[in-house]
């Protein structure tokens, strides 16, 4: 379980037969068609204009995953500002200046020899929007929110990730009132490296856990 909310799950499994993951969009589900009537509704009562809507949308595309790849570079060559992240994720982000709101509330995960996080969402698609932009398309699938909780080293292989025999891998349920940021682990050596050098090794699945940061 992780330390932060009784939604993790520590896995030590084995590959079994599966249904691969693939990036490809799947048609709408009820959580989509509810969203569109609510904010039909919205527009309809005069509680929110498109416009006003429309550009919230824009906010929320305008952000991208190097916002979270600033945030890891930064722990990782900031202490303090580490033991911030650890302490209150949100917080320590908003000193960044990244604005992101107050709910949901926000855990940095951090790797370490031994442990992996992989992040999913096994009820729909809840995601560290703030920081990573908008979800990949196999991130929302049905195979990857089932799977990644059953069968997560499986999942990992086929995003080409293998890690140490023996490597604790902590799964981790987003909610609507929970996000989580992987912080993975610092490649060697990037000692003396600027904050800008190192972002630039972080990708976006790395902050979810079906990655690595990159090699120097």
């Amino acid at each position: 379980m992780t330390p932060h909310d009784g939604h993790g799950h520590d896995h030590h499994g084995h590959h079994h037969d599966h249904a691969p993951i693939e990036e490809h969009e799947a048609p709408p589900g009820a959580f989509q068609h509810l969203e569109r009537a609510v904010r039909e509704l919205l527009i309809e009562k005069g509680v929110l204009t498109a416009e006003q809507i429309s550009r919230q949308i824009d906010v929320m595309e305008s952000r991208s995953p190097a916002l979270g790849a600033r945030v890891v570079a930064k722990a990782w060559a900031d202490p303090a500002f580490r033991d911030a992240l650890r302490a209150d994720a949100r917080a320590a982000v908003g000193m960044m200046g990244i604005a992101i709101p107050d709910l949901p509330r926000l855990v940095a995960l951090e790797n370490a020899p031994g442990l992996h996080n992989l992040v999913v969402c096994t009820l729909c698609s809840c995601y560290p929007r703030m920081l990573l932009g908008i979800p990949p398309a196999w991130y929302k699938s049905a195979p990857y929110r089932s799977r990644a909780v059953r069968d997560p080293r499986g999942v990992l292989a086929e995003f080409g990730v293998t890690l140490p025999a023996g490597t604790r891998i902590r799964v981790s349920d987003s909610t609507a009132d929970l996000r989580f940021l992987v912080v993975p682990e610092r490649p060697a050596g990037t000692e003396g490296w600027s904050e800008d050098q190192l972002g630039a090794l972080v990708t976006r699945d790395s902050m979810i856990g079906t990655g690595l940061a990159l090699p120097p």
